[in-house]
């Protein structure tokens, strides 16, 4: 069997998550949907199997003991880029915000469906795989200082890389791809995440990240501006830093 045809292995989910019922639930319908599951039910649990083998994704409770799931998130972070979800028992915006902020791709509130879990896997996983997937046309994108290159992934501001979560560049990406143009919450969802329902509070929280690593003052941003009752709009010639 040639190289091209080979089936590829199934995608590695860890999920940590301390209460045996819910994690043989999430694993049970993961593996049902062809995923390869392990289970750790700590915080030091989940950052030694995540060294040991790093995962394609993790599903990250945010109440555990030994380390909160914040600062396993934060770890797994520092140890290079993977895709996290986060589970939350608590309803306080603030608790989500912070997992976002923190760098985690997307939270799912219990109780939740499994079979919804499962789908915002399956999103989280098709947008990483097309950061890394294989080669396309070189094309820079080169706007007010900012340089954002899809294929090595790699985005500078005024020659100084900048250090952005998937998200993040793919949210860049897409505003230099149109400049000018005004974006509502839903169609970013839509378009950068590639998601077709889902808490807006996420794009929010995506686009005040971003406007602190490229805006010279992000409390008044001149880059991505705030289009009130629409949304958000880059504007590279409200910037002075030459491209």
């Amino acid at each position: 069997m040639s190289e091209h045809n080979a089936p590829s292995l199934p995608a590695r989910i860890l999920v940590v998550d301390d209460d045996p019922t819910v994690a043989e639930v999430v694993s049970g319908y993961l593996r049902r949907s062809g995923f390869a599951v392990e289970h750790a039910a700590d915080g030091p649990g989940a950052l030694l199997r995540a060294g040991e083998r790093r995962p394609d994704l993790v599903v990250l409770d945010l109440m555990l003991p030994g380390l909160d799931g914040l600062e396993v998130c934060r770890r797994l972070r520092e140890a290079g880029p993977v895709p996290v979800i986060m589970l939350t028992a608590r309803s306080d915006e603030e608790d989500r915000i912070t997992g976002l902020e923190i760098g985690a791709d997307d939270y799912v509130t219990k109780p939740f469906s499994p079979r919804e879990l499962v789908l915002r896997v399956e999103s989280v996983l098709r947008r990483s795989r097309a950061a890394t997937g294989p080669a396309v046309p070189r094309t820079v994108l080169r706007a007010a200082g900012l340089s954002v290159d899809p294929v090595t992934r790699r985005a500078t501001r005024r020659g100084r890389e900048l250090a952005l979560t998937l998200r993040e560049f793919d949210l860049l990406a897409h505003f230099l791809e149109q400049p000018g143009t005004a974006h509502t919450r839903e169609q970013l969802m839509r378009q950068v995440w590639g998601w077709d329902f889902g808490d807006l509070s996420t794009v929010t929280v995506h686009v005040r990240r971003l406007r602190a690593k490229i805006e010279d003052d992000p409390a008044q941003p001149r880059l991505i501006q705030t289009v009130w009752g629409v949304g958000y709009r880059f504007e590279p010639g409200q910037d002075g830093g030459a491209a």
